[in-house]
């Protein structure tokens, strides 16, 4: 029995599982992060790779690793993430505990847990959406991740929905899909009102004309970068995660009826938009896939 360690390394939490190859999880482990003490988190990734590897009672060799930031071409470590886990950069896993981990992008990682196991499984086109604080990304070509020059790909959510829009997002970018729904830009989209996505929804469910707005111009610019990414790559199906897809249909009613206004559909051809099966351990379960993908 192939079995397969998968760490999801947050700013807040730390998740871990033990997997088998078919995505059945044996074990899982989860531990504060405490971000700013990197020699806490850095041990505590080395213990709980001890911990999984005894759980298994048999060799594993198979280990990935998804955090935040831009992996470097080889896998080995994340090379570029300003402001967030210090001490993150450049840190090079294997070296660090005698293993081979094969490190990768956190949305990456969801989109892996799709494709290895969740809706995407038998898939060789695919885009993903990771709807939350910000919005990630991954794409799918020939059944394997891309991750681009850099490994910059599959960061969707810094296409222009409003290029007329002053305020430029993190990579620079005016009027991006991640001001327009992700979970940061709320207070300012919504004149203060709302602190959270959440609050806008409940605001929206219970008939609020301006929360109504607030929340149908965000959805509206949504579909429109769907539409577009699907012009772009023709996928199989785009897939929607994150934290804000637990509006379930308050998010997909509405988002059904623009993608129908916007999207081509050449000889009747309509694209498959679904909620990604996996959730809180998309990313340690994303983790171990990609690693697993390596190996075959």
């Amino acid at each position: 029995m192939e079995l397969a360690i998968g760490i999801d390394l947050g700013c807040t939490h730390i998740k871990a599982i033990l997997v088998q190859a078919d995505g059945t999880i044996v074990h899982e482990i989860r531990q504060d992060t405490d971000e700013q003490n990197d020699a806490h988190w850095k041990q505590s990734v080395k213990q709980i790779i001890q911990q999984l590897k005894q759980e298994a009672r048999l060799p594993v060799t198979i280990i990935g690793l998804s955090a935040p930031g831009l992996a470097n071409a080889a896998n080995t470590c994340i090379e570029f993430m300003p402001g967030r886990l210090p001490g993150l950069e450049n840190f090079n896993w294997s070296d660090y505990t005698g293993e081979r981990i094969y490190v990768l992008n956190d949305a990456h990682a969801a989109l892996m847990a799709e494709a290895q196991f969740g809706v995407a499984k038998n898939k060789k086109y695919a885009v993903m959406l990771t709807l939350g604080t910000g919005v990630g990304g991954g794409i799918l070509i020939e059944g394997k991740l891309y991750q681009g020059v850099g490994q910059m790909a599959g960061h969707l959510g810094h296409v222009t929905v409003d290029a007329q829009d002053d305020k430029k997002d993190v990579t620079n970018m005016p009027g991006s899909l991640e001001d327009a729904i992700g979970n940061l830009s709320i207070e300012a989209r919504s004149n203060g009102r709302f602190k959270t996505t959440w609050d806008l929804v409940e605001a929206y469910k219970a008939g609020d004309a301006f929360a109504t707005q607030v929340w149908l111009a965000s959805v509206r610019k949504l579909a429109a970068a769907i539409a577009s990414f699907i012009n772009i790559l023709s996928p199989e199906v785009v897939i929607i995660g994150g934290g804000i897809s637990k509006a379930d249909e308050i998010l997909m009613k509405p988002l059904q009826q623009h993608i129908a206004e916007f999207e081509w559909q050449p000889g009747g051809k309509q694209t498959s938009i679904q909620f990604a099966h996996f959730s809180d351990l998309a990313g340690a379960l994303g983790a171990a896939g990609f690693a697993l993908s390596k190996i075959k």
